[in-house]
């Protein structure tokens, strides 16, 4: 068995909701360990690049638009990293099918999910990455390596100037 990581974002409609704590509550019944997590506002850039193996569906642009919170009037989303002994299949066990109607009622997306009757957008709260190679690609876009607890992929050091903000 091995050991892995997985990004999940708790999506707008799930933050929308209040059910953020709902979510790393049953995400807590592994034996997974959390990593990273922050708040993160998603810019079209983010989620086009996040999505871009679906940039040739045709729900593209209704599925950039959720993940940016256009449907929920929230802009942020909770990104978070696990980490453990295969950490993607336990955890999209626990977040069941994408289809809300489809997921077993006893996972996160069976019991908070739903299509929206308007709309038919899928309100699935919850993203998991698909395997481990997927969730390496997905967690290099969204955190940087000082934003988790330890490095858990390699990294280089390089010198950049930037500017920075501080409390007046």
């Amino acid at each position: 068995m091995a050991n892995e990581q997985c990004l999940v974002i708790i999506k707008p409609d799930g933050m929308a909701k209040g059910l953020a704590g709902d979510v790393v509550r049953e995400l807590s019944t592994t034996d997974l360990k959390m990593v990273g997590s922050k708040v993160a506002q998603v810019t079209k850039e983010l989620a086009e690049e996040h999505y871009s193996h679906l940039k040739d569906k045709e729900f593209f642009n209704e599925l950039i638009k959720y993940i940016m919170g256009h449907f929920h009037h929230v802009g942020s989303v909770l990104a978070l990293v696990y980490e453990g002994e295969n950490a993607t299949a336990k955890i999209r066990n626990i977040c069941g099918a994408t289809h809300p109607e489809k997921a077993e009622p006893t996972t996160i997306r069976g019991k908070f999910g739903r299509v929206h009757s308007q709309t038919g957008v899928f309100e699935n709260v919850i993203h998991a990455s698909e395997n481990a190679k997927e969730a390496e690609r997905e967690i290099k876009l969204w955190f940087k390596p000082y934003e988790l607890i330890h490095n858990i992929y390699p990294i280089k050091r390089r010198k950049e100037e930037m500017e920075t903000y501080s409390w007046k």
